[in-house]
Formats: C-alpha cells, structure tokens, sequence
C-alpha cells in the first residue's frame, strides 16, 4: 500500500552523472512522483507478523552476500570511533581512499538537417564509484547503472588523481546499479598502497534521524563531502523516461547535499560504513534537500551478483558474432496499447541463421540474452559486441500462446560468425 504523493507540481528527478551527461526527468506531478512505501510505520500491527518472520531471513541474506563480496589483497577502510572523538573529517579521511571518479566517454548519433545524415559527435560524463571488492585479477567498484550505461570507454580516477581504463562487468538496470572491473595489472604499486575497499553495514538498522556523510564527484570537480541525516525510509521515486516509467523502491532519503556526478558514491553511516549508493535527486525551485540512496540491504544481494560475472572485452572483427534476426523496438506506449512486453519486436528471422536453429520465430519479443535484460535493438548491439562466434548462450523470448496469453520461454543459441553470413568489401 502507498502513503500520499509528496511531489511539487513540475518537480524533476536528476538521476546521473555530471560535466555534460546529466540525465534528467522532468514532468508534471501525475509523471514524476514521490511515493512513501509501507516501511513497518503504517499498518504496523497488520504487518508486525509477517515482517518479523521475514527479518531473520533478511537478516541472513544480508550477511552472507557482505561475507561472499570477494576482498582480495585490497585492505578495509579504517572505522570511525564517535567515542573517542573521531568526526565526519575522520570518516572522509578514511573512506576516500575507496572512492573512485568515474569519466563516462561515449560516441553519439545525431541527425544533421542541414547536411543530411548522421553524425557523431564524442561526450563525456561523469559520476562517482566505491571500491568494494577484489579478486586476484580485478579491482570491483561498485557504482549506478546510468553512470556507465552507453559507455564507449570508461577512466576510473583514484585518489592519488591516477586514471586507469575500467570495464563494464555487469549492470542491472532495473536497480540502478553496476560493478565496473579495474585489471590490478594495469594499477601502479603506489596506487595499490593507496586504495582502500569500503565496508558495508545492514541498511536495516539506521533510524530515521541518524547523521549520515555523503561523499561522491559532484559536479564533475572531484570527490566531495556533505553530510544530513536520514530523513525517511521506505522511499518510492517514480520517474518518467523515453522508455516509459522507471519505479526505484525502498530508498533512504536524505537531506545531505546530493548533486549531479555523486551517482555512484556512498552515503555512509558515522563509522564509516556504507549503508546505500547514491542515486538520485528531487529538484526544483520548491524541493530542498531531498536526495536518495540504494540501500545496502536491497544493493548488496545484487551486488554479489554482478562481481560474480564473467568480464568479457569487446572482440574482434574476425570473431564477431551473428543471430540472424531483424527486430523493431517495442517502447513503452506500444507496450501499454497492446498489453506487450518492453522489448525487440523479431519482424524477420533468417533461414538457417543461429535465431531459426535456436527457435526463434517471426513474431516473438526478445527481453533478454545471457541472462541481462534486452530493451531496444541498441541494447542487444551493444552486448552482442562481447559476444564471440561460437558462444552457446540463453536468450530470452515472450510469445503468444494459443489462447493468446503471452507465455515467456529461455532459447539455447549458438552464435554463429558474422562473416559467414554478411560479406563486407
């Protein structure tokens, strides 16, 4: 059940980096909502039986995903002692070595109504990371989906002001979140010393009221600090983009400064741990101090995930691979017109193509492949780039059954080589 909304009329969600790639939502209030879930303050009595048993549970799934998160030979970040004096210049301190700034570079395609056709043009973005795992080839940095989505290159930044060439390892862009992948290889010694790999605290024990520090690349100007409190649980921001309406659930908010470029960072708690991922922000003229963070109870399970990933690189020409379809996107207003599922239309299946021999036929929607979540024909592009000829892998395909029920089936294929089926000059 959801409490009132408690959006300003024309308010816009900022969600994303900074420096030239901000993505920004804006609408009217029946578009861009925010919504308070039930978070055990309403309804309490209703929900007291079925939120305890449940907590134990949680309670397990959060420790053994913080246990399994891989550490490597990267150390800890010191913890704050409040007791002793320690204060939010101590927590800075201690947790910048974990945090990264990451430059986002990706090539655009805009129409040229003068000249005719396409042209590119190269931009840059920026956001914020947190080192939070190792393994004996790759530093892990966790960080949001939208600061690396569309990357044609990533630079991870660390405190010393090195740059190193990162890797997407993994996304998931139903939560905004992401792990990028640093070969340790590719890191000097003198960095290695430096960096630091965060640790992370159960969301489920802040209160409403406690003092939390936000750090992240706000502005694109280098890792900054800001502190508040927490000033609600349970959030729900509803924002409303060219695929439709993306729903974020059981955010912290908070009042500590939030800006562009601090997607990414770490909104921490006064040890130092970090308990959510910064991710977006209510602005306009009659919102102040409403930004929102993943918690670390939602994030971490996901984050688990990610890291255990295979990294793939882009291959090569020679290596390209090939499925044989031709697909038209299924946006989100064909989506709601004709009850069809968000993703690629298949228009045309070629004859003895790895699509026909795998089961895929005219008429079917492809949400899927490999296991990640396949919107537009540009998403499956750009994943089939790390694809090489001769990969079995599981695609995902929704189709109407007889009675016309869409019915969701996983497809084995095996890609075939480009070269053998398109012949360039």
């Amino acid at each position: 059940m959801k409490k009132a909304v408690l959006a300003a009329m024309l308010a816009s969600l900022t969600i994303g980096a900074a420096a030239g790639g901000i993505a920004t939502f804006s609408a009217a209030q029946e578009d861009t909502q925010l919504q308070v879930t039930d978070d055990g303050t309403a309804g309490e009595n209703l929900q007291a039986e079925e939120e305890n048993s449940g907590m134990e549970e949680d309670a397990q799934s959060f420790t053994e995903a913080a246990v399994s998160l891989p550490t490597g030979s990267i150390e800890k970040t010191k913890l704050a002692d409040a007791e002793n004096g320690d204060t939010i210049a101590d927590i800075a301190e201690n947790v910048m070595p974990a945090m990264v700034s990451i430059t986002n570079t990706s090539v655009q395609e805009v129409r040229d109504w003068f000249l005719g056709g396409n042209m590119q043009y190269e931009s840059q973005s920026a956001g914020t990371g947190v080192i939070m795992g190792a393994n004996d080839t790759e530093l892990l940095i966790v960080t949001n989906n939208h600061v690396v989505n569309d990357a044609d290159q990533l630079a991870v930044t660390f405190i010393n002001e090195t740059s190193v060439e990162g890797t997407v390892k993994g996304t998931d862009e139903d939560n905004d979140l992401a792990v990028v992948s640093v070969k340790i290889e590719d890191i000097d010694a003198d960095t290695l010393e430096q960096i630091r790999s965060a640790n992370v605290a159960d969301s489920e024990e802040i209160r409403v009221g406690e003092q939390v520090v936000a750090i992240g690349n706000a502005l694109g100007y280098g890792q900054s600090v800001t502190t508040g409190i927490v000033s609600a649980l349970g959030r729900e921001v509803k924002v409303r983009d060219n695929y439709g309406i993306s729903s974020y659930e059981k955010l912290i908010q908070t009042d500590a400064a939030i800006n562009a470029g601090n997607s990414g960072g770490a909104l921490l708690n006064m040890k130092g741990e970090v308990i959510g991922i910064n991710s977006v922000k209510a602005s306009s003229s009659g919102v102040e101090g409403m930004g929102y963070a993943i918690p670390t109870e939602k994030a971490l399970p996901i984050i688990q995930n990610l890291m255990n990933r295979e990294t793939r690189e882009k291959v090569s020409e020679e290596d390209a691979a090939y499925l044989g379809i031709t697909g038209d996107n299924v946006d989100a207003s064909v989506s709601q017109l004709y009850g069809l599922p968000i993703g690629v239309y298949l228009s045309d299946v070629t004859p003895d193509s790895p699509a026909e021999k795998a089961g895929m036929k005219k008429g079917m929607i492809m949400t899927g492949f490999d296991g990640q979540k396949i919107e537009t024909m540009n998403d499956l592009q750009e994943l089939l780039a790390y694809y090489a000829a001769g990969e079995t892998v599981t695609v995902t395909v929704q189709s109407a059954d007889e009675s016309g029920e869409i019915q969701e089936q996983d497809l084995t294929m095996t890609l075939g080589r480009r070269s053998d089926y398109i012949q360039t000059n």
